[in-house]
């Protein structure tokens, strides 16, 4: 199904929930016998779907942590959340995408576009400690991740050898193109890539207020121009989503392979953690995808 401007839109989530919020939770202590991964409730891609690319936009339900991370908080030393509950609820993510632990992939991110290129080989804890906000992969079965707390994540992946990526990119990764980055890494692992891609949850423009400075130097981030800057409130508003959008077309992605996976993470409270809105209270979200053969 597409939105009247052409952008393929997708809305499926995991059928076992209507919705975002979080089952009720015995909170006088940890859970002794953890619910299943079927608690989750991500949102994904159609296009991915129909490629058959295990993937999820995670939301913050179904895991263990406690307020204000409640639950499915997937970072421990950026929140201060207790460290045990964010290893179990990095457990359900890499057990809802079918793949062990130890394949599933995440970077210590700076808002840059360096990428990490992995075989599954690697210890999954010391992959953790590098720097850099794009991990890619074309081993089957190995998940690719990044985290999120109102920056966009994007997810890409190749029709025709398999390979993943997945992209963290935040404003300042945005005016540094990390989407065209991330299609750049994929083109080293695919000599011929036939390429989609999604575009998760994040701030949208309705809650992107930035300054003169920020707005100036997101509308010189791709094609679009300063359309992505509306300036009929007191403050500039920016659309992300459509500023990414028109940097992976321009990187050579069909317009046709390019889904938007809606959702606003300030809006939304019931289903993401946001930084802008709850500071150093929230927690981190998880997008990740799964190379195939």
């Amino acid at each position: 199904m597409k939105s009247p401007n052409g952008e393929q839109a997708s809305q499926r989530t995991t059928p076992s929930r209507d919705s975002g919020s979080p089952p009720a939770e015995d909170r006088s202590g940890p859970p002794s016998a953890p619910p299943s991964a079927s608690a989750l409730s991500p949102v994904f891609s159609a296009l991915l779907d129909a490629e058959g690319f295990r993937h999820a936009f995670f939301t913050r339900a179904g895991g263990v942590s406690r307020p204000p991370w409640d639950s499915l908080n997937v970072a421990a030393a950026a929140t201060g959340d207790d460290a045990s509950a964010v290893q179990e609820n990095i457990r359900r993510c890499a057990e809802a995408l079918g793949v062990p632990l130890p394949r599933l992939y995440i970077l210590s991110q700076v808002h840059g576009t360096d990428a990490h290129i992995l075989d599954g080989t690697e210890d999954r804890e010391e992959v953790v400690k590098r720097l850099g906000d794009i991990t890619a992969s074309r081993t089957p079965g190995v998940a690719c991740g990044v985290r999120s707390a109102d920056c966009v994540p994007v997810l890409l992946a190749d029709r025709q050898s398999g390979a993943v990526v997945a992209v963290h990119s935040g404003w300042r990764g945005t005016v540094a193109n990390a989407a065209a980055a991330g299609v750049a890494v994929l083109r080293t692992l695919a000599s011929s890539p036939s390429i989609v891609a999604a575009i998760g949850p994040h701030i949208e423009p309705c809650c992107f207020e930035v300054g003169d400075d920020v707005a100036a130097s997101l509308a010189s981030a791709s094609d679009a121009g300063d359309d992505v800057v509306d300036r009929s409130r007191e403050r500039a508003h920016v659309d992300l989503r459509r500023i990414v959008r028109a940097q992976l077309m321009a990187a050579g992605v069909e317009p046709t392979r390019i889904d938007d996976v809606r959702g606003c993470t300030v809006c939304d409270r019931e289903r993401y953690f946001s930084y802008r809105r709850d500071a150093a209270k929230s927690g981190r979200l998880l997008s990740a995808i799964v190379a195939r053969a």
